[in-house]
């Protein structure tokens, strides 16, 4: 007989280990452990036999993986954290004792640990390291925000501050913006880096206070993890369009401007943060940037004709979406907010300007005679120059919703601002779609089929064109041969004559017989008959009916109970799309009302 095997040493048992086991294992304190499981990546897992691996007993505690706790064991941050602690310890002895100077050289020599090792364990690829960025761009940018306060240290809002325009930056270079949406909770944006979507949020900036029902504690470890990761990324990805980082501005610094009175880095990190200046390339790049980002032959694995006519159509609309606001000379006002929008218009070609009171970075004054559109968030505009559009912020955005450049009258100060749709949503066939959804697709498709007819119209009119100086050139050659054959024409047309007259006269003769046996046959009366119409539709929908209810028959038993789940899940989903739409008629309804009885009293 073999060693008979005891309770509680293999399978799920041995496969995890509780918290305060791992603790003792690791001899940490419970903040330091969760530090440390924070930046190495670790999170607790719930078992599924919770007796099992709790060895009999039930009570609700924490889990971990003993394979990551086993991890942890080697990781030489684990020795950082308890040179820590020695610090603190002789720190605290050094200002009890009113040691000056032995707390000053402590202070020096206090113990600093890097996080490189850990962002290249966590991923080994760069492709990794940006699925993994979404996260960390709302973290960063929502630490930008803060206040100074003892919960979140200046170091580190600075430091956060500095990344996230970096990040921007490069976005504005590589065009890599898709779609913005502002809602409650903040401003959402999608980008597309090397094939990966990222969409992240940055909170409004409004003036508010700390929650205290949050640990700022645990927020700061992932973001002191965060900072490392997106430095790391911003060196790559800078070094992908071949710009100097740190990031450097074309223009030099002008020692009359506003700026004078604070420091040249100071001024550098303003003109940074303003976004309306280009980043300097290593090297000598002449090279035009909207024709490096547009390929001229879009990768397609396929070799048919179709699919890659398509992918051309789809790259040239892309190429086209991204220069959206070319051309465009906004000038933003002080109400509006100045970083988003500057952002936005900068990364689809537009030029950005602002007084030079609001902050530095202004590119042009509002006198400037080519503005185009000037962005304004107030009923009234008392000074209006003639040559530009005054608009609302949502214009922007909508337009970037949408990819084509909206009418601006709905958009026009003081004027009631159409819904601002969501571009995340996507609806199926069986889902409700807003009206003015539907009217803004509706505008897509015209727009689209009324491009084709002009390119088609426009092909079609240079053969009829070519078709005709054709015609002409031969019409003249015919009359060329016409003049010389003249004189011989003229004698075979009076022979011609003379055949037509005696047979005439011959034909003449027998429908007059013709006539008197016609007579003598009875009358035949037709009438006109109606045409049958079928309507397709009703046929198909019989047929797609019957071929429904012959496919419910041969469902088998056991994926009945599955068929009706699903068919019961589509008839609750029609009930709700139903339930919105007579929402929508009641609320347009009580629209009218209101607007009668104000036109009424009016």
């Amino acid at each position: 007989m073999g060693r008979p095997q005891k309770k509680y040493e293999k399978g799920a048992a041995t496969a995890y280990i509780a918290r305060n086991q791992a603790l003792k294992k690791l001899q940490l304190s419970l903040p330091d452990f969760r530090r440390l499981c924070i930046l190495k990546g670790i999170y607790p897992h719930e078992p599924k036999h919770k007796k099992k691996v709790g060895k009999g007993s039930t009570a609700a505690k924490t889990y971990y993986f003993y394979k990551d706790i086993q991890f942890l064991l080697h990781e030489p941050i684990v020795n950082k954290f308890r040179a820590f602690k020695i610090f603190v310890r002789k720190l605290k002895k050094a200002l009890a004792k009113n040691e000056g100077d032995r707390a000053k050289r402590l202070r020096r020599n206090k113990p600093k640990y890097k996080l490189d090792h850990i962002v290249r364990e966590r991923y080994p690829s760069f492709i990794d390291a940006l699925r993994d960025l979404e996260d960390c761009l709302s973290m960063c940018f929502l630490f930008a925000g803060f206040p100074k306060t003892r919960k979140t240290h200046s170091e580190v809002i600075q430091l956060c501050r500095r990344l996230s325009v970096e990040f921007l930056h490069y976005c504005i270079a590589a065009k890599a913006l898709r779609k913005v949406f502002i809602s409650i909770k903040g401003i959402y944006y999608q980008v597309e880096i090397m094939g990966q979507t990222l969409t992240w949020i940055v909170p409004h900036k409004l003036g508010h206070e700390h929650p205290t029902d949050v640990d700022y504690r645990i927020m700061a470890t992932f973001v002191e993890f965060y900072t490392t990761m997106l430095g790391f990324i911003n060196f790559r990805l800078y070094h992908t369009l071949n710009l100097h980082y740190p990031p450097k501005l074309d223009l030099e610094l002008d020692s009359k401007d506003p700026g004078d009175l604070c420091s040249k880095a100071e001024q550098l990190e303003e003109r940074l943060a303003a976004m309306t200046q280009s980043l300097a390339k290593i090297g000598d790049n002449t090279g035009d940037d909207d024709d490096a980002n547009a390929d001229e032959f879009p990768s397609v694995v396929s070799d048919d004709p179709d699919v890659i006519e398509q992918a051309k159509v789809e790259q040239e609309k892309m190429t086209k979406f991204l220069k959206l606001f070319k051309g465009v000379k906004c000038f933003v006002n002080r109400e509006v907010p100045r970083e988003a929008l500057t952002f936005v218009i900068r990364s689809f070609g537009g030029q950005v300007s602002w007084h030079k009171t609001m902050a530095l970075g202004a590119t042009f004054e509002e006198t400037d005679e080519s503005i185009t559109h000037q962005i304004v968030d107030r009923p009234e505009v008392e000074k209006q120059y003639l040559s530009r559009y005054y608009i609302q912020p949502q214009w922007i955005f909508d337009c970037i919703n949408a990819r084509k450049l909206l009418p601006v009258e709905d958009y026009f100060p003081g004027v009631t601002l159409p819904p601002h749709l969501s571009p995340f949503v996507e609806e199926t066939e069986d889902d409700y779609v807003p009206p003015e959804k539907l009217k803004l697709m509706g505008r897509q498709t015209d727009s689209e089929i009324s491009n084709e007819e002009s390119g088609e119209g426009s092909s079609d009119e240079e053969d009829e064109l070519e078709g005709d100086d054709d015609d002409e050139e031969e019409d003249l050659e015919q009359d060329d041969d016409d003049d010389d054959d003249d004189s011989s024409d003229d004698e075979e047309d009076k022979s011609a004559k003379k055949r037509k007259t005696e047979t005439n006269d011959a034909a003449s003769q027998p429908s007059k017989k013709r006539e008197k046996k016609d007579l003598n046959v009875s009358t035949m009366s037709v009438e006109a008959g109606e045409v049958e119409v079928e309507d397709i539709d009703k046929k198909l929908k019989k047929q797609m009916d019957e071929e429904r209810r012959l496919g419910e028959m041969m469902i088998p038993k056991k994926h009945r109970r599955l068929y009706k789940k699903i068919m019961h899940s589509k008839k609750k989903k029609a009930q709700e799309v139903k339930k919105l739409k007579e929402k929508r008629e009641e609320y347009e309804k009580t629209q009218r009302i209101e607007r009668k009885k104000k036109k009424s009293k009016a």
